[in-house]
């Protein structure tokens, strides 16, 4: 995972700064009524943790200890989105102290870190920060979950998200991604050429066809990803010249009848080389059904889409 690399912020480019500008214009675009109760005496806030991602009546566990171990673990939420957090304040001539690092676990209620500044500006960019942090975090929680369900069913490739993300926010959900040790998958659709079926269907029909096109358009350094619904579509691809083929929507069984299959007739064959992606409706209760060696990337959307926040609060002291 990129965290084991280096600070997972050093990916950043400056010019995310920009959208938090834009943030704080659409929350306040012109007066800002409550900073005039408060003006600009000098302050300092706490950011709580209050991470409850589930509903603790959802468990039914005959066994009570059993239970209650659920309900922490559930609770439990990973801290992410530090530098757009830090970025809100720095704009608003604030100061943000952390008290925990970013990618850290924390139980509720936890002190994550202290804003200081005038209460005015602290109350200013309460709502854009805390929103952010909220949605990074969650995505971050619910990634390092997952991830850490298949590394114990014995999964050690790749976990991936998908480009299912917000417009306008997608920087922020993939960075959550990268904190919670998945891999964030393309970024746009300028970053790998991936064919659905619509794609074929619009080629003639042809897998083969739009393979070869991709890769006379993309040239070398732009890998081709195949979406195919049966084995005898990924062959194809392969054949072609794709990069990486993806199962979709097959069974548990399925995927790992198909990617041993592929990978013992195909790799390495005629100078082939290619990897099994594996995606479609994959969840916490049936990605270990999908686990095997010879898958290379299991992807799912269910890390960042529809994901519920990690609940914090920033509290002025007083």
């Amino acid at each position: 995972m990129a965290s084991e690399h280096g600070k997972v912020a050093h990916l950043l480019n400056p010019n995310y700064k920009n959208d938090i500008t834009k943030w704080l214009a659409e929350d306040c675009p012109s007066f800002d009524y409550g900073g005039f109760v408060v003006g600009d005496k000098p302050g300092e806030a706490k950011l709580l943790g209050k991470s409850a991602l589930h509903d603790p009546s959802q468990f039914t566990v005959a066994n009570a200890a059993r239970a209650l171990s659920l309900i922490l673990r559930f609770m439990q939420g990973v801290l992410a989105g530090v530098p757009f957090f830090d970025e809100v304040f720095r704009q608003l001539d604030c100061r943000v102290d952390w008290h925990i690092s970013e990618g850290s676990p924390f139980s509720p209620v936890h002190h994550c870190a202290t804003v200081h500044g005038p209460v005015r500006k602290i109350l200013l960019g309460e709502r854009v920060a805390l929103n952010t942090l909220a949605r990074c975090s969650g995505i971050a929680t619910k990634s390092a979950r997952l991830l850490a369900l298949v590394r114990k069913a014995g999964y050690s490739n790749t976990l991936a998200g998908t480009r299912k993300t917000t417009p306008g926010f997608r920087l922020v959900e993939k960075y959550g991604m990268l904190v919670g040790g998945c891999d964030p998958h393309r970024y746009d659709l300028s970053t790998m050429t991936m064919l659905k079926d619509n794609h074929i269907w619009a080629c003639q029909n042809s897998i083969t066809r739009a393979v070869q096109a991709a890769k006379a358009a993309g040239g070398f350094s732009i890998k081709v990803e195949v979406e195919c619904q049966s084995e005898a579509e990924a062959e194809e691809a392969i054949r072609a010249g794709a990069d990486v083929v993806m199962l979709d929507n097959f069974s548990g069984e399925g995927v790992k009848l198909a990617a041993r299959s592929l990978k013992e007739r195909l790799k390495g064959k005629e100078g082939r080389e290619f990897l099994v992606e594996v995606s479609g409706g994959l969840t916490e209760e049936n990605v270990e059904e999908f686990v095997c060696a010879d898958v290379d990337i299991i992807s799912t959307s269910s890390i960042h889409q529809g994901v519920k926040h990690v609940d914090f609060s920033l509290k002025i002291v007083h």
